[in-house]
């Protein structure tokens, strides 16, 4: 296990429109040096949208082409998340695309509700833990945030992901809950949220971040679209759960 560069894609999406959001991205990786991981936000290709019928996917369709193309051309993880739909089934999908063309996903298992993401999509059920470069990784998805039982660490992952369309309205809650997921999981949090004003009127700041599993917040994007390249420490991790064996004295329930 080596310290691990992970780039985070604080993207403003073009609203329901996935080859324009396509190109906008091509241009931006061309322009970019890129760590191990890369991330993408919630929905990279529409925004947050509830219009199924115009922007969800087939699992052939041009968004998951891209995310493929773009870790094959990169040789990198990339990581983003695309509404697909399957034998009439909507999901809010994320997905890991791997280097040599491995494919994980997880799907979204905490609807917004109070956008209706629960009446046009379907919740996942399962927590997906992806193996990379000796790195347990578990991904989840922007409202999944609110729920700490379901990221609880059972010594499963080293490494928090959460992408997001987390409006500026609510931003204190997700600073706050990212760190609290750091500490009380001891494990690095990596979120990565978009900016701008998608298609319904909500202003997006970013506050795409880095926190360290002590809490501390080790890097912080700037309020504007940009790409920017962190590092996480294997040996800090290693040091802090020898030192702070918290997770040892966690209490034992099951979730259902």
């Amino acid at each position: 296990m080596q310290d691990l560069t992970v780039s985070l894609v604080q993207l403003d999406i073009f609203w329901e429109n996935p080859e324009r959001n396509i190109q906008h991205i091509n241009s931006l990786l061309e322009r970019q040096a890129l760590g191990e991981v890369v991330i993408l936000p919630e929905m990279f290709g529409s925004g947050f949208s509830m219009n199924v019928e115009k922007v969800a996917q087939p699992m052939s369709g041009t968004l998951l082409q891209a995310l493929r193309g773009w870790a094959f051309d990169h040789q990198k993880l990339f990581m983003g998340t695309i509404a697909v739909l399957e034998k009439g089934v909507a999901t809010n999908r994320l997905f890991a695309a791997f280097p040599d063309g491995k494919l994980q996903w997880y799907d979204k298992r905490h609807l917004f509700a109070m956008a209706k993401e629960d009446q046009f999509y379907t919740a996942g059920k399962e927590r997906l833990i992806i193996d990379y470069l000796g790195w347990k990784i578990c991904p989840l998805i922007c409202y999944d945030l609110r729920f700490p039982v379901f990221s609880r660490n059972t010594d499963a992952y080293d490494l928090l992901i959460y992408v997001a369309n987390w409006p500026g309205k609510r931003i204190s809650a997700w600073d706050a809950l990212l760190t609290a997921r750091a500490i009380e999981n001891q494990c690095y949090v990596v979120a990565v949220n978009r900016v701008g004003v998608d298609g319904n009127g909500w202003e997006f700041p970013g506050h795409s971040q880095i926190i360290n599993p002590l809490g501390e917040r080790i890097l912080m994007a700037q309020p504007k679209e940009e790409i920017v390249l962190g590092k996480i420490s294997a040996q800090l991790l290693k040091s802090t759960r020898e030192s702070l064996p918290f997770l040892q004295d966690r209490d034992n329930f099951e979730l259902k």
